[in-house]
């Protein structure tokens, strides 16, 4: 898959190299513990996305690094669309080469309405058995 064909609130497996490292902010999570999370630029040939990455996955990573990212995930936050890893996604170094990363193209500058549907099953409660 190429990042110019990922699409909101979809599993995605990705080979990106890292553009640009953002600093690392502290969040507390709604249970009150404390994390780290930094948006990381990622990208190939055909589009850039920003990837949300969190606590120890934050030092894995230096620009210019190429990476595979599988069993990804892409959320939207406050109406724009991040790469996360997700509760099943894995990412590790990879072999293959990207020269040029299309940033002009960046998937996370669209605006994208936000439904408040996070993913799984959506239950209905009026359907009878």
């Amino acid at each position: 898959m190429k990042v110019s064909e990922l699409k909101p609130r979809a599993s995605a497996t990705v080979t990106v190299k890292v553009v640009k490292l953002g600093e690392p902010k502290q969040v507390t999570n709604k249970d009150g513990s404390l994390h780290k999370v930094s948006d990381v630029l990622v990208g190939d040939e055909t589009g850039s996305i920003l990837m949300s990455l969190w606590d120890e996955n934050i030092s894995k990573v230096n620009e210019n690094d190429v990476i595979e990212v599988n069993n990804g995930y892409v959320s939207v936050v406050r109406g724009s669309m991040r790469l996360t890893l997700g509760r099943e996604g894995k990412m590790e170094k990879s072999s293959q080469n990207i020269e040029n990363v299309n940033t002009e193209k960046n998937l996370s500058d669209q605006k994208i309405e936000d439904s408040g549907y996070r993913g799984g099953y959506r239950r209905s409660f009026n359907r009878r058995y």
